[in-house]
């Protein structure tokens, strides 16, 4: 189920997605898929995550509107 309405940030989570080991050796090895090919490798996800960012807004898209 998609969430609809506001996403609360969570300062552990987005630590923890960029300092992770995954992430350290995918960049390093320079194994990672171009953009927009989320579709190929992954399409139930990539569709997930595209209904996902329509429906919700962050904290920080809000300051973003008044800019």
């Amino acid at each position: 189920m998609v969430k609809f309405g506001m996403r609360k940030p969570s300062i552990r989570k987005s630590i923890a997605a960029r300092t992770s080991v995954k992430r350290y050796i995918r960049h390093s090895l320079g194994v990672k898929a171009p953009r927009g090919w989320g579709w190929i490798t992954n399409p139930k996800k990539a569709l997930y995550n595209k209904v996902y960012r329509k429906t919700t807004f962050s904290i920080f898209d809000i300051f973003k509107f008044f800019k």
